[in-house]
């Protein structure tokens, strides 16, 4: 059949959907599975860094009777069970659920508090008591090198967070951000004691971070399901 210039076919119809808005959903589709992919992939491959981050801070702890360092290794476990979560919402056909992201925030808000708590605890018996640990050059590497990396981490997840609207990545990304904070605080502590024999410093600092841990976790408590910035 010819056709006249500038006259343009109509579109065909499949069952009242038009052929460009069942390609364009189907891309869409895609492109948010393409997405909760990318997110599983950050949240194991932090939980794999977070695996080994809890060895070495639990170890060089126990061997420097850092109880600052013991307790960075307590984080890297949270931050396991929060990764997982994520882990979790994003599988078995979740990725669209309010259910899922409503039930991810809650558990991640209550990482948080769990997080809080024993940051809290550690620091007050460790000023209370007048506990000197050991110098430890390991746990100053190690923290050195977790608070480069977890910014990176947290931008990662951040950013997907975003686009898929799920305000339970963006939680996760925030815990990973305080894991940075963490090991500022915990490179300083470290490094003023074995320097300048400045035990209190690394509980202190802490306690800053604990009170932190406690906003983000009534934050993520009380935020809506699609707000995730």
């Amino acid at each position: 059949m010819a056709i006249s210039p500038g006259r343009t076919l109509p579109v065909r119809q499949n069952g009242g959907v038009s052929v460009e808005g069942a390609t364009s959903s189907r891309s869409i589709s895609r492109e948010r599975f393409e997405t909760e992919r990318q997110a599983r992939r950050l949240a194991w491959g932090g939980n794999a860094w977070h695996v080994i981050e809890f060895a070495i801070a639990l170890g060089a702890g126990v061997a420097a009777g850092s109880v600052a360092l013991v307790g960075f290794g307590a984080d890297s476990l949270i931050e396991v069970f929060s990764g997982s979560v994520i882990a979790w919402r994003f599988s078995g056909g979740r990725g669209a659920s309010e259910d899922a992201e409503r039930r991810a925030q809650r558990l991640i808000a209550l990482s948080y508090f769990v997080l809080a708590a024993y940051i809290l605890a550690e620091s007050l018996r460790d000023l209370i008591g007048g506990h000197h640990p050991q110098p430890s050059w390991i746990g100053i590497a190690l923290a050195a090198v977790t608070a480069v990396t977890m910014p990176i981490l947290a931008q990662a997840k951040r950013r997907v967070g975003g686009t898929l609207g799920s305000a339970a990545t963006t939680a996760e990304a925030e815990q990973n951000q305080i894991c940075a904070y963490l090991s500022v605080a915990l490179l300083v502590g470290l490094l003023a004691n074995a320097l300048f024999g400045l035990w209190w410093a690394d509980p202190a600092a802490a306690l800053v971070i604990a009170a932190i841990a406690v906003h983000e976790g009534r934050e993520g408590w009380s935020r809506p399901e699609h707000s995730c910035c």
